[in-house]
């Protein structure tokens, strides 16, 4: 069927040539560190605490590393035998078909995008609370949240989104060497948070360490297993590295190095930080959108809140840089052959940068950060990474078998073992995502597969050849 046509690794090479190859290993453990160490830190873990783990979110968030370490490495050979930007829309479209590709690019579109916008809206949480507050100033209801939460307008989240859209605009090379210095600040923090909360923690907020009102499903994991389905969304930062891939130096080398350092290095940041964070305090109190800045309140550490408040801010600012690159290039991948506008596949000559895909980033960005809550913005994210995570690992196998695919780069170990492993957790995982998620991803899916047939096949470039 003409909808299963293969695309060619060199044509996606040769269409991104206009791409600059900027990005080394430090450079991309800095963008995934500062993708991964965000909204998923400095919220996620007391939400998830209080609403379906409690102290046990620590072993969610180490569940959740464990099978992105795993589909990381997928990610990582796929981006070494085909370095081109697209992430798993191009990988798919190479291995399963234009159609699969497709799918898949519209899951993370939907992925990158709510990311953003939910990366906002923490951000917002974070500033109203804890900067603003510190000065007396209250901004209007209306403008703190949108219609959903009785508002108008999130207005402090529309307008971090444009500053955000700003620098990614100007460049690989700026938001990289922003990322660098900002990562580097915000780990001292997040350390500073885990060393100073360790000494106020009380030890009886640990019994239940897995309260008995979350045991669900077989085994009684279920409390667990839905936390860190819902948790991936902390780490979806390497998933946009791979998004890269164009732009960055020996790609062979350097992709695993910045998937696999991230991951190792945000599981012990998350683990530690949700132990210190749940031990300060009861994790029925930490259903809230600032629950680092929380808990130092309620130890009486005023001094030490503001920090991790700044803290909070440069985490997930960095965040918002590294998906809003991530959704750009994708955007400009489909541009780029005709599934989508070809405007969007056009690189601006003097940033090199796909411009236009980064405007229409920003307006859809912008309009779900003003307008949908946080938890509603987190709960679409992870059925499209997940989608992803299934198709990229059982991927493994037919590029292992394209001869016509070289690749002398890194490998994943024990095939065809792990990649058949990563993909039957990840399928688990999305069947113990809520039901609103999965009946929301499926009409989105749907609408991807009517826009396809009625518009992408007509004007592919690949069905043109």
């Amino acid at each position: 069927m003409r909808i299963f046509k293969k695309e060619s690794v060199q044509t996606f090479l040769n269409a991104d040539a206009n791409l600059t190859r900027s990005l080394r290993a430090r450079d991309l453990l800095a963008l995934g560190i500062g993708a991964v160490i965000g909204t998923g830190i400095f919220i996620l873990p007391g939400h998830e605490a209080a609403q379906h783990a409690g102290p046990a979110v620590a072993i969610a968030f180490l569940v959740a590393a464990l099978l992105s370490g795993l589909v990381g490495m997928a990610y990582a050979e796929f981006s070494s035998a085909m370095p081109v930007a697209g992430s798993a829309y191009s990988f798919g479209s190479v291995v399963f078909g234009e159609v699969i590709g497709w799918l898949l690019g519209w899951g993370l579109i939907l992925e990158y995008f709510l990311a953003v916008s939910a990366e906002a809206t923490g951000f917002a949480a974070y500033f109203n609370n804890n900067v603003l507050s510190a000065f007396n100033i209250t901004l209007p209801k209306a403008l703190q949240s949108g219609p959903l939460e009785g508002g108008m307008v999130n207005i402090t989240a529309v307008l971090i989104v444009f500053v955000v859209a700003f620098i990614v605009s100007k460049g690989a090379t700026l938001s990289k060497n922003i990322e660098n210095v900002a990562v580097i600040v915000k780990i001292a923090i997040i350390i500073l948070f885990i060393v100073v909360g360790f000494f106020y923690i009380n030890t009886d907020n640990y019994v239940p360490f897995y309260p008995e009102e979350f045991h669900s499903a077989p085994l009684g994991f279920g409390g667990i297993s839905t936390a860190a389905a819902t948790v991936f969304f902390a780490f979806i930062g390497f998933d946009a590295l791979a998004s890269n891939s164009a732009e960055t130096i020996n790609p062979k080398k350097n992709m695993i190095r910045g998937i696999l350092g991230t991951v190792i290095v945000s599981v012990i940041l998350y683990v530690s930080f949700s132990l210190v964070l749940t031990g300060v305090v009861h994790y029925t109190e930490l259903n809230v959108d600032d629950p680092a800045a929380y808990a130092l309140k309620a130890v009486d550490l005023s001094a030490w809140n503001k920090l991790i408040s700044i803290g909070a801010l440069v985490g997930i600012f960095t965040a918002m840089i590294t998906m809003f690159m991530g959704g750009s290039r994708l955007v400009y991948a489909l541009g780029r052959d005709g599934l989508l506008p070809k405007s969007l596949g056009t690189v601006d000559k003097k940033y090199s940068v796909p411009k236009k895909a980064i405007i229409l980033a920003t307006v859809v960005q912008a309009f779900f950060a003003g307008m949908v809550p946080l938890t509603d913005l987190a709960s679409l994210i992870n059925a499209g990474t997940l989608l992803a995570f299934v198709f990229i690992s059982f991927g493994i196998i037919p590029l292992r078998k394209r001869k016509d695919i070289p690749n002398d780069g890194f490998k994943m170990p024990l095939y065809p073992v792990l990649p058949i492993v990563a993909s039957l957790f990840s399928i688990y995982f999305i069947i113990m995502l809520p039901s609103f998620t999965k009946v929301a991803v499926t009409i989105w899916m749907i609408i991807g597969l009517v826009f396809y047939l009625s518009y992408g096949l007509r004007h592919s470039k690949l069905q043109k050849r």
